[in-house]
């Protein structure tokens, strides 16, 4: 094999010298180290080192070429602004047909989030002529850029009618046989996203079938569940067959992989007892060291040294002031971490997240209201009476919202909560504690999502935070979906609150 791959790099040397006599010493140098770099390595990277996401795999895939990456392919890498890339046309630049392609993507990449200046570029006439450019010579556009280019013009909003989008499109259907397996899922990804039109998803249906025919060509694991996570369940044949594969090369995956596995088939609703096996075998046989990114502290398996990486300063701090859903939603994680620590491992000696990062976001509390969540709220204040005698929509420090919270005294009496120190509370409240015997109760509500499917077994991270709110000192009044939809009345709703409260005060005084 390494003979065989040693001989067809020197034909593509020699072919190169062959085409370019006149290239400098130095530039036939550059293009030897490129030939000498691509294959030592491709000898040593490790599957770990494969890309996380179908853009990676295709935008950072290692491919020999046959020429010196030149200054029109600089200035596109580097162009800031769409008026940079689009005064390439004119002046001295040459561009060809993959350097239109490039300019495209990039285009694309750039106005991402611009959707009124996507509409201004494509009245633009030099983004015409670009467009007429690419299409002169469509069929000598690389692989791996045509399949990019194709994910571009979807994002840019190109209308259906252009025949450059329907060009490409075809092009693609042609050249389908060719295509690397990779860059046929990273392509049913794009026309499942980002169209809608009648054709893409006729050629959505040709990329799945293409897809199911050749799973076998999946050679890592990490390429495996990056598929299997965009592309599975848009075909149930494929999704078969990706499992298959799993089984196949599930010994090789990490911690990571499995968890993606995991998630992927809980999003989907899939109980592949085969494939789930296989992973527990797996885990059992071979336990992982946790890594930052796969710590969800549900399972209690989290260490000190690995609760001090993830909650030092140096690794905390970029998620502070994010404001992608993505980084708030990491941050939320943090929270639950921080909640471990502090109230699961006694021995933990620090360090854990600042006081003013654990206050509660106004994100936390604004979300939709639910039927269910309405109904609670207002059968609680006819059941309080008074505003004092409890608080309702508690955003605690742990990272956990509160539907209610009451403080009853030893005679089971509603005292006023906010009278009382609450150590729960980002914001410290009250100044007094609470008298003995006092009872902190909190009402939590679960949601049909909240549990597995079909099941009255509630999902692990809010298993996790009934952990979090008992070991914080309360006692819990579960309010699942099931049990309050056969309650019609009022008087029933109040009732069904009252006798839970009964029940988790006499639980905790025959311990």
């Amino acid at each position: 094999m390494a003979a065989h791959l040693v001989k067809r790099c020197t034909c593509l040397l020699r072919e190169a010298a062959r085409q370019a006599p006149v290239m400098a010493p130095v530039g036939r140098l550059r293009l030897a180290r490129v030939a000498h770099k691509t294959l030592t390595s491709s000898a040593t990277s490790p599957i770990s080192h494969f890309p996380g996401s179908l853009v990676e795999l295709v935008e950072k895939e290692q491919a020999f070429t046959p020429y010196i990456e030149n200054q029109v392919d600089r200035l596109i890498k580097k162009a800031a602004r769409p008026e940079e890339l689009l005064e390439l046309l004119g002046g001295s630049h040459h561009l060809d047909n993959n350097h239109a392609a490039l300019v495209l993507i990039r285009l694309s990449h750039l106005l991402s989030e611009k959707p009124k200046d996507k509409a201004l570029l494509i009245q633009d006439a030099r983004f015409q002529q670009l467009l007429c450019l690419l299409n002169s010579q469509i069929n000598l556009v690389w692989h791996g850029t045509l399949s990019r280019l194709l994910r571009s013009l979807y994002a840019l909003g190109l209308p259906r009618t252009s025949k450059e989008l329907q060009s490409v499109e075809q092009e693609v259907r042609w050249r389908m046989r060719k295509l690397k397996y990779k860059h046929l899922a990273f392509l049913a990804d794009s026309c499942a996203t980002l169209s809608q039109e009648q054709h893409s998803q006729e050629l959505l249906t040709e990329l799945l079938m293409h897809l199911e025919r050749r799973w076998t060509e999946i050679e890592d694991g990490r390429t495996l569940v990056t598929i299997m996570m965009k592309v599975g369940h848009l075909s149930e044949p494929l999704m078969n067959r990706l499992e298959d594969k799993c089984l196949e090369l599930v010994e090789q995956f990490g911690p990571d992989e499995l968890r993606k596995v995991l998630v992927t088939l809980a999003a989907q609703s899939r109980r592949s007892v085969p494939l789930l096996r296989a992973i527990s075998y797996h885990l059992v046989q071979k336990p992982f060291s946790l890594t930052k990114s796969v710590l969800l502290c549900v399972l209690q398996q989290a260490r000190e040294a690995e609760l001090q990486a993830v909650l030092h300063p140096e690794f905390h701090i970029q998620f502070l002031g994010g404001k992608s859903q993505k980084d708030q939603n990491t941050f939320q994680k943090l929270l639950h971490i921080n909640a471990t620590a502090m109230l699961e491992h006694p021995e933990y000696s620090g360090p854990l997240l600042p006081a003013s990062a654990v206050a509660p976001r106004p994100s936390a509390l604004d979300r939709k209201v639910t039927p269910l969540q309405k109904e609670l709220q207002e059968t609680l204040k006819g059941l309080l009476g008074s505003a004092d005698r409890g608080s309702l929509e508690v955003a605690t420090q742990y990272g956990w919202v509160l539907d209610a919270e009451v403080l009853l005294d030893s005679d089971g009496q509603f005292l006023p909560v906010r009278d009382f120190v609450a150590p729960h509370l980002a914001q410290p409240t009250g100044s007094q504690p609470p008298p003995a015997g006092a009872k902190r109760l909190a009402f939590l509500r679960w949601e049909f999502p909240n549990f597995s499917t079909r099941s009255k077994d509630l999902l692990g991270r809010f298993v996790l935070a009934r952990r979090h709110i008992l070991a914080a000192g309360f006692l819990i009044v579960d309010v699942p979906f099931y049990e309050w939809l056969e309650l019609k009345s009022e008087w029933q709703k109040g009732a069904y609150l009252k006798d839970k409260m009964r029940k988790a005060v006499a639980e905790e005084l025959a311990k």
